[in-house]
């Protein structure tokens, strides 16, 4: 199994310190940022547009992700701290930056860049979206790095190791919170477990299998819209999976919030696929002005 560490932090001065998470999460963005700046070029479109293309779908994807965090898992909190809908660098949730993304390509692509036809738009959404896996793997390595997403405890080979006083002390506290510390085997038992760490998991899941798939894919022309349907195809149905095995995060009908949003986006993935194969690869890039 994998050792349990504490998250790495450093401190600067005074109130400030500087957490692995933060460090790691900046350093997705930019690799993001530069992959699809990359592609831009590689793909004739426009350099200055793709840039802040990628501002705004970074911008609105962490004030979505916080938004979505904050009003679908913490509601309570929420109504005895109003302000923290406006802490958005606290609380941030995967799929609500995956809706922020899309809305910001949409609304920028719909208000900032009009002299577009659809074809040059999709051929911008396409260059953003075959870099974001990439982006995504180093992001939930972030994840890995503080545990922000532990589940049940197991013995399966890649779970976090529970050998540890302190990590055992960890995967009590969340039981407790969820109540079901009663669920926990004895003590000594314990000790020779692990607990599922689903970012841990998605950073493999993503960066062995999805990264792949998008390289391999890429090896001829497909047609505008294909990588975001492609990652979309092959993320939300292993999410979805996956989320049975959290612990505390709130349930709705039995079911999490990333796992109603995952069933939500279903239909247009469904659609998407539809769309997508029904074109061709074109013959021309879009250059844009």
């Amino acid at each position: 199994m994998i050792p349990y560490y504490s998250q790495p932090s450093w401190h600067i001065a005074g109130p400030v310190t500087v957490h692995a998470f933060g460090l790691i999460v900046a350093t997705a963005v930019l690799v993001g940022s530069h992959l699809a700046m990359r592609r831009c070029i590689r793909k004739n479109l426009s350099p200055d547009l793709c840039a802040d293309l990628a501002f705004f779908t970074v911008i609105s994807g962490f004030v979505v992700a916080h938004l979505y965090s904050v009003l679908a898992y913490f509601p309570r909190q929420l109504l005895s701290d109003p302000l923290l809908l406006f802490r958005v660098w606290e609380d941030i949730s995967s799929f609500g930056g995956l809706v922020g993304g899309v809305l910001g390509i949409w609304l920028f692509l719909r208000y900032k860049a009009t002299s577009l036809d659809r074809a040059a738009r999709l051929a911008y959404l396409d260059a953003i979206a075959w870099a974001f896996p990439f982006a995504w793997a180093i992001g939930r390595l972030a994840c890995t790095t503080a545990h922000d997403h532990p589940g049940t405890v197991t013995t399966f080979p890649l779970a976090i190791s529970l050998e540890s006083e302190q990590a055992r002390g960890f995967i009590a506290g969340l039981y407790k919170e969820a109540g079901r510390l009663s669920e926990l085997p004895p003590w000594d038992r314990l000790a020779t477990m692990g607990f599922h760490d689903l970012g841990w998991y998605e950073f493999l899941y993503t960066l062995l299998v999805i990264c792949p798939l998008f390289l391999l894919f890429d090896r001829k022309a497909r047609p505008a819209g294909f990588f975001p349907v492609l990652f979309v195809t092959l993320y939300i149905p292993v999410r979805f999976g996956f989320d049975f095995l959290r612990i505390a995060d709130v349930r709705y009908f039995g079911m999490t919030p990333g796992q109603w949003a995952a069933l939500a986006a279903m239909p247009f993935v469904f659609w998407a696929m539809l769309v997508v194969s029904r074109s061709r690869p074109p013959e021309t890039v879009p250059v844009a002005e």
